[in-house]
């Protein structure tokens, strides 16, 4: 989350407050919020985190200081949710990022009966 609050050209980073922070923090301890992480030489350079609410993983955000690596993240990500068996995985926006990961838009009613199914199952992150 502070790499994601990091801001960088192009992207800001003061949404992410220390009290959003200890919310999260929270929520991790709690088993609900998990992060990816790609590190190099032992230092943090990308990584994507969000919730965990039944089938469905909600990501928050998403960072890279070494190119791409925000991507691997994302790659390996999504390869461990469809491993446990999750339905839904909200990105909230596609992003050339994204798209090349299989990213797509849905109809808002349709995200609506695939939400409800979604925190309705039983999935271990």
């Amino acid at each position: 989350m502070e790499g994601c609050a990091t801001p960088t050209s192009g992207r800001g980073g003061a949404w992410i407050t220390e009290e959003f922070i200890e919310a999260y923090t929270r929520l991790h301890r709690q088993g609900h919020a998990h992060s990816v992480e790609c590190r190099l030489q032992g230092e943090l350079v990308g990584g994507i985190y969000g919730v965990v609410i039944g089938g469905l993983f909600a990501g928050e955000s998403m960072f890279h200081r070494v190119n791409d690596t925000s991507k691997v993240a994302l790659h390996h990500l999504v390869g461990h949710l469809r491993r446990r068996g999750f339905a839904l995985f909200d990105i909230q926006m596609v992003t050339p990022a994204t798209k090349p990961l299989g990213a797509i838009e849905i109809p808002r009613h349709e995200y609506l009966h695939r939400l409800s199914a979604a925190v309705a199952m039983k999935c271990s992150f």
